[in-house]
């Protein structure tokens, strides 16, 4: 289930050629298609404390709808968002955006504090945003990074949780099932993982994050036709000076290389037993996924109200490259 959905990730960025004879684009618009409006929405970015951090976000809509928070990955940015923010805005929704710790104006509070980059702070941070914010609840939706935050808020804190949106469905974090190895062509999948756990790695990445980006963005989506001004315009997240210490964290976390903090303890524990989700629940697969497309392999760690979405010929930025079909989603579970 989690163990068969984290294999197929490894094998589709070995696969990646093989996945582009697929069926062609659903739902993907050209990035140039960004409208004005939306993006003015985005140039605009509100700085508020909570918890260990100064978050910047963005917020849009009227603040008596519905809440939906939309948690970006690695290594992309708030502007994932754009075009599925104008769209729920249109249905209502007041949606918050917020960079991730170590992205673009979000700062740690004190410089003592580790720059730790483990699921359970990350998902720490989210409640923190929402009690800062005065949300009592909200949907929570994501890919990537934010998937896997998305998750662990929903299992952790469902009383918080309307519902979820998560792309590759079931993506919390299981230590133990990352000590095994796996086939070699899966392995190879997951090489920027193996440089980032060397002294080497952090420092290409520190030299080279622009560069590093841009080849994830056109291994991960092969298919996405995205220009210049869009790259660039997330790119300017990782200049934070926190970033690469967070995002080298997060990945030697993940493998057992690094430890984790005395304060997530108790959130950690409950996440390594591979909590099942109760809130309803809207998972979608992409190409991205390979084998796991389908959402067999993790369907039953979701135990209310649920149902997968498969989307041919996109890549793993889904909200970016498909923001109709994402934002459908998200309305969907407001409706359950």
């Amino acid at each position: 289930m989690i163990e068969y959905n984290d294999r197929s990730r490894r094998r589709f960025l070995a696969g990646a050629t093989a996945m582009a004879l697929m069926a062609g684009r659903l739902d993907a618009k050209p990035t140039t298609a960004d409208s004005r409006k939306a993006l003015a929405a985005f140039a605009s970015v509100k700085q508020v404390e909570a918890g260990v951090l100064n978050i910047g976000y963005v917020e849009a809509g009227s603040n008596s709808g519905p809440a939906v928070i939309l948690l970006h990955g690695w290594p992309y940015d708030i502007h994932s968002y754009v075009e599925v923010t104008d769209i729920l805005v249109a249905e209502g929704f007041r949606v918050i955006v917020p960079y991730l710790r170590g992205y673009g104006s979000t700062r740690f509070l004190s410089d003592a504090t580790i720059r730790n980059g483990q699921q359970a702070a990350l998902a720490q941070d989210v409640i923190a945003l929402m009690d800062a914010l005065d949300i009592d609840s909200a949907i929570v939706a994501g890919f990537d990074w934010g998937a896997r935050t998305a998750a662990a808020v929903a299992a952790l804190w469902p009383e918080r949780c309307k519902g979820l949106v998560s792309v590759s469905g079931y993506l919390i974090t299981n230590l133990e099932f990352n000590k095994a190895p796996l086939p070699p062509a899966a392995e190879q999948g997951w090489w920027y993982q193996y440089y980032f756990a060397t002294e080497r790695g952090r420092l290409g990445y520190d030299k080279n994050r622009t560069e590093f980006a841009r080849l994830i963005w056109k291994n991960a989506s092969p298919k996405w036709a995205f220009d210049a001004a869009t790259f660039d315009r997330s790119a300017a997240a990782f200049d934070n000076p926190d970033h690469v210490a967070i995002v080298i964290h997060n990945y030697r976390w993940r493998i057992g290389l690094a430890a984790g903090e005395s304060r997530y303890e108790a959130l950690e524990e409950r996440l390594q037993r591979a909590p099942s989700i109760a809130v309803p629940t809207i998972t979608i697969g992409s190409d991205f996924d390979g084998a796991a497309a389908d959402g067999k392999s993790y369907a039953a760690k979701f135990t209310g109200k649920y149902a997968h979405r498969v989307l041919p010929g996109i890549g793993h930025n889904v909200p970016q490259e498909a923001p109709q079909a994402f934002a459908q989603a998200i309305i969907a579970v407001g409706k359950s």
